[in-house]
């Protein structure tokens, strides 16, 4: 991929991952809120404004060296997570399941959404590759977060729904992995086991379900 391709690329992903990102993190600190923990609404957390959210090497460095070294093959980023303080829920164990399903749950409501304007842009015949590409990046790009963050391994949103739902000595057993998580996630993603035997497959049945509720009644609509 030549690099003016990569910038193309950049430029279509851009929005969706910002929107992908910002409405996630705003999702925990909501959910947090909902259940009794003020922290991210006290720190301004809570809100739609990408700059409280991102990270500047975790969500643009290290994606943008990724991106150009790799050509595209291998990308790796991450926000800037939103503060919860487990203890000020009001059932700190079962709370803390629907804070951290808030996260994927918003990204999977985001990949319905995007599908839908893709559907829209294309029965109403709009042609132009960069608003139907952008539509198409927002679907990719919110399925995959989707999925990622789905995978049963602290620090991962997966990882701390898991240890919510497990009885108390697995979940704390599981809870203890937290501070490595990070890099043993980070290694089964660069050895593609992440992708390969858990993505791939999770986004394969959202991709069904949104082609099953919404493209379709949508397609069939605007014919």
């Amino acid at each position: 991929m030549d690099t003016s391709n990569l910038i193309q690329t950049i430029l279509i992903y851009a929005l969706p991952v910002l929107f992908a990102i910002t409405v996630h993190e705003a999702a925990h600190g909501y959910v947090a809120r909902h259940y009794g923990d003020n922290t991210a609404h006290m720190l301004g957390r809570i809100t739609l404004n990408p700059i409280k959210h991102i990270d500047p090497i975790g969500t643009v460095l290290m994606p943008l060296l990724l991106v150009f070294a790799t050509s595209g093959a291998f990308v790796f980023g991450y926000a800037k997570p939103v503060p919860v303080n487990v203890g000020a829920l009001r059932n700190p164990k079962r709370d803390m399941v629907w804070v951290a399903l808030a996260g994927p749950a918003s990204n999977f409501v985001q990949a319905v959404a995007w599908a839908a304007l893709w559907a829209v842009l294309s029965g109403i015949g709009v042609q132009e590759e960069f608003f139907i590409g952008m539509a198409r990046a927002g679907v990719i790009v919110n399925l995959s977060m989707w999925a990622f963050n789905l995978f049963p391994l602290p620090p991962l949103d997966g990882g701390r729904i898991l240890v919510g739902l497990l009885p108390w000595k697995p979940a704390q057993m599981l809870a203890r992995v937290e501070p490595y998580g990070f890099f043993i996630v980070l290694a089964l993603v660069y050895f593609q086991i992440v992708s390969q035997f858990w993505m791939t497959p999770l986004m394969s049945v959202g991709l069904s379900l949104i082609k099953t509720l919404v493209l379709a009644p949508l397609n069939a609509l605007l014919q």
